[in-house]
């Protein structure tokens, strides 16, 4: 049985998208493609690794407050590899019309 990290939204509104992810290890994202661009904030040093369609894998260490950023069209599956539970806030950016 596969288990899925946590997600939970915390705020949207035309703009943004604030949601706060929890994973314990071995949970994962489910695949899924980034329709904006997005910002990810860790809330504690973690380990994960990304899935892509086509079977490449990247590994990642995560450190507590040191964002990072990412443009849309990102197809994915996110894991939790490390040995414990890990956070982090992912900050879509919507488009808006000017």
């Amino acid at each position: 049985m596969t288990t899925t990290a946590k997600p939970t939204v915390q705020h949207e509104d035309d703009r943004v998208r604030v949601t706060r992810w929890d994973f314990e290890p071995d949970t994962r994202t489910g695949r899924h493609v980034h329709e904006h661009d997005y910002v990810v904030v860790p809330v504690v040093d973690g380990r994960i690794s990304a899935f892509a369609p086509d079977g490449t894998v990247t590994e990642s260490q995560l450190r507590a407050g040191v964002s990072y950023a990412r443009p849309a069209g990102g197809e994915h599956d996110v894991v939790n590899t490390g040995g414990s539970w890990l956070a982090f806030v992912e900050i879509e950016l919507k488009e808006t019309s000017a």
